[in-house]
């Protein structure tokens, strides 16, 4: 039996329901593919089910506001999808009526959108052979076939998708590719993979020579980069506040948070010309109090950086400039690590 009928075959007695494999819609297929991109299945579900709720069609996310579209994406993280989610909405609406280009290449051109993204497009919603390929591809392949090339190499992504083309032939390529991801998901699974009762047992190189747990490979070691971030949270008699908008490039863009001070290494105190030099820049000339919030640091992981996070409180005496009233505050998307701390801190 030929590699695509077995894992056909597995698909159809394994594959989970998810709402977005109900039809081949491709604005639905378009935002499950974005939303379930670093993020697994059963945490992007809600976020997924939350977007079709408040924009059932393109139409409805091209004309939302981009607040809107990054508060429902809060908690997701990786928030360029979502500002890329919403540009390529007003794309698609603006250039093709609202309907999504059905060629592979017009696909691939809009903003956000790679090859992997516009395979599955294509392939789901078109039919046209275009292999998907992602991390669970990368795994089933590498073992199964026993390829120890490098997956982080600069020609890795080619040299697996000619093999996934290879295999793809004579079967329905959405099909093929849906069931390849799903076989990675929940049974070629990075740790632990069900090998004893995996139905390329007997084929599989990797199982057979004992290098399940060796690959695929990778060459590269991520750069982590240390941040050290103080929020400073102003706050007055009636507990209003003051937010600014993130509007540099980088993480958390275009979202909202407390006047920050950034240093270039650990400090367990702030020093006060930092925080008189904070509040003139904020036009701010008055008396004020300040502690810090958390007795240790709090540690934000993110893919490339690692974050050590303290909030410091600074009570103002007599001031009319902050805006933002508290129970306002769950109106602005926010990075997850502040809207703990706004849950804990403005809710007591």
């Amino acid at each position: 039996m030929a590699f695509h009928q077995k894992l056909l075959y597995w698909y159809d007695e394994n594959r989970r329901s998810f709402p977005w494999r109900d039809n081949k819609d491709p604005y639905r297929v378009w935002l499950s593919e974005i939303i379930l991109q670093q993020t697994r299945a059963a945490q992007g579900l809600p976020y997924y089910e939350a977007f079709i709720i408040a924009f059932p069609t393109i139409k409805d996310l091209a004309q939302a506001s981009e607040d809107q579209v990054l508060k429902l994406w809060q908690g997701l993280g990786y928030y360029t999808r979502a500002r890329n989610l919403h540009a390529t909405a007003k794309i698609v609406v603006d250039r093709y009526g609202g309907n999504f280009p059905v060629e592979f290449q017009e696909i691939k051109k809009l903003k956000g959108v790679g090859d992997y993204t516009a395979s599955a497009i294509s392939s789901i919603c078109f039919q046209q052979p275009q292999a998907v390929v992602d991390g669970n591809v990368y795994r089933v392949l590498s073992r199964i076939f026993g390829i120890d090339f490098p997956i982080d190499g600069s020609s890795a992504h080619k040299h697996f998708k000619d093999k996934a083309q290879q295999l793809m032939r004579n079967a329905p390529p959405g099909d093929f590719n849906q069931a390849l991801m799903e076989f990675g998901a929940l049974q070629c699974t990075p740790k632990n993979p069900g090998c004893e009762h995996c139905i390329f047992k007997s084929e599989c190189v990797a199982f057979k020579n004992e290098k399940v747990a060796l690959l695929p490979v990778k060459i590269k070691k991520i750069k982590i980069q240390k941040r050290y971030f103080h929020y400073v949270v102003l706050t007055d008699a009636s507990k209003s506040t003051l937010l600014e908008k993130r509007t540099g490039k980088g993480i958390w863009q275009n979202l909202y948070q407390f006047p920050l001070i950034e240093t270039d290494s650990r400090q367990n105190t702030l020093k006060k010309h930092s925080i008189d030099s904070l509040l003139a820049k904020k036009n701010i000339d008055d008396d004020y109090a300040m502690e810090k919030w958390n007795e240790k640091a709090i540690f934000h992981k993110l893919t490339h950086q690692h974050l050590e996070i303290n909030f410091w409180i600074v009570r103002l005496s007599n001031c009319d400039i902050l805006k933002t009233n508290s129970s306002s505050l769950k109106d602005f998307p926010m990075p997850r690590v502040l809207q703990n701390f706004r849950d804990n801190f403005f809710t007591n």
